[in-house]
């Protein structure tokens, strides 16, 4: 399904670009309906439910995107296209897949950074020259704290995990001797 939930958000970011959206904006409302859609068994049950017409589906729709400030109707024609071809399950993947392709091509990329601690403000700028400078891309960091890691940090890029923790240099030494 991750296929088709990227087919339809390069769709909507599509959308988004040729009617000169902002697009800050519009993920935010969508958002919150995301967030409307998980946090409600109901709504789930109406939206995904064979036996209720989809205009009454979609009045739903109306009544909930004026209720959560979605002034944007691209973002409520989406959902209501996900409604019509029966795909409400994939909305929270569809608004993490916009995200994606929105940071694609703007030429960003998010980085979940991993640490023991806390890091100070140099060292978060230095960490993000250098992922900056292996992606060649700008860096939206996202920070987290494990105190497992013992030391050090990992960082995530798309697939891309490069981990320079303490308990990850003492798996890799570990597993070297067992090795031997």
């Amino acid at each position: 399904m991750a296929a088709v939930s990227k087919r339809y958000a390069r769709a909507f970011v599509d959308v988004i670009e040729s009617a000169k959206l902002d697009a800050s904006k519009v993920v935010e409302q969508l958002r919150s309906l995301v967030a409307a859609f998980e946090q409600s068994s109901e709504l789930r049950v109406v939206w995904e439910s064979q036996g209720i017409p989809v205009e009454q589906k979609r009045k739903v729709l109306d009544a909930l995107a004026a209720k959560v400030g979605v002034t944007d109707r691209p973002v409520r024609n989406l959902v209501a296209v996900l409604i019509d071809q029966d795909r409400t399950a994939l909305l929270p993947e569809i608004a993490k897949q916009l995200d994606t392709e929105l940071n694609c091509r703007n030429g960003r990329i998010a980085a979940e950074i991993v640490s023991a601690r806390e890091l100070g403000p140099e060292l978060r700028s230095s960490l993000i020259a250098e992922i900056s400078c292996l992606t060649g891309k700008t860096v939206t960091p996202h920070y987290a704290i494990d105190k497992k890691l013992i030391g050090g940090v990992i960082v995530r890029v798309g697939s891309t995990i490069y981990d320079g923790s303490v308990s990850g240099q003492l798996q890799r030494i570990r597993q070297r001797l067992s090795e031997s």
